[in-house]
């Protein structure tokens, strides 16, 4: 519990805008999930999902707003943040060359990890294939080597982007239990995505609802305070 009464694992968000280059993509984005919790992002291709995914990991930093973890802001902590999350984006990251063991040691080593968890492979259903290099992988197989750094290593915040394009039934299944038992233990997942996926009383986020139009935003090449100055405006005039 933090000294202001915030729980431990609150993930709060308030008044997000997220402008890339001189392009409003979205604004007002608010939410609030806590140990157990699921957030799920809804909304048409170009409404920002993606974006906000990447300023949830810290990869793109919001044009206005905050963003906190436990009430105190990630972006003055950001390597203290990016230890906390797994964040698997669009691209699986599959070296042609390695191999499926060798992903998962290197993303648990990434972590300060000696090994990965002993049955990362298992959960997702890769057992029989770690010696397999990544050129011989199926696409939902390359997927699922993506999605093992969730259980190589723990890490209370998950931060999914379309977690289960290329994925069968067996294999989205098996995601789903994955995200079931994290949140069972008092993690938090955000999911971005376009089909059905199972997480039970998730607070859905429709981000059609914040999406910018076509608006000229002037003045974006001051410094960071006039980038959001003029964001913020910008987002009033929607």
């Amino acid at each position: 519990m933090a000294t202001d009464g915030t729980p431990a694992n609150a993930f709060e968000a308030q008044h997000l805008v997220c402008v890339r280059g001189e392009r409003p993509v979205f604004g007002g984005v608010d939410f609030r999930v806590v140990s157990g919790q699921a957030l799920l992002l809804k909304g048409p291709n170009g409404s920002g999902k993606s974006s906000l995914m990447r300023i949830l990991a810290g990869l793109l930093s919001p044009a206005g707003g905050a963003l906190t973890w436990a009430g105190e802001p990630i972006f003055d902590a950001l390597g203290e943040h990016r230890q906390r999350l797994h964040y698997v984006g669009h691209l699986d990251g599959i070296k042609p060359a390695a191999t499926v063991a060798e992903h998962v040691a290197f993303w648990a080593h990434l972590r300060g990890a000696d090994q990965p968890e002993p049955d990362a492979l298992a959960k997702v259903g890769l057992e029989g294939l770690a010696d397999v290099p990544g050129r011989f992988l199926s696409a939902g197989q390359r997927r699922r080597v993506s999605l093992a750094r969730l259980v190589a290593t723990p890490a209370p915040l998950w931060l999914l982007d379309e977690p289960t394009v290329t994925l069968d039934i067996e294999a989205t299944a098996r995601l789903e239990a994955l995200i079931a038992a994290h949140r069972a233990t008092g993690g938090i997942v955000v999911v971005a995505t376009h089909t059905d996926i199972k997480m039970e009383d998730a607070t859905l986020l429709d981000m059609a609802g914040h999406r910018a139009g076509v608006v000229a935003v002037d003045e974006m090449t001051g410094g960071v305070r006039d980038a959001k100055t003029s964001a913020d405006e910008a987002w009033d005039q929607w």
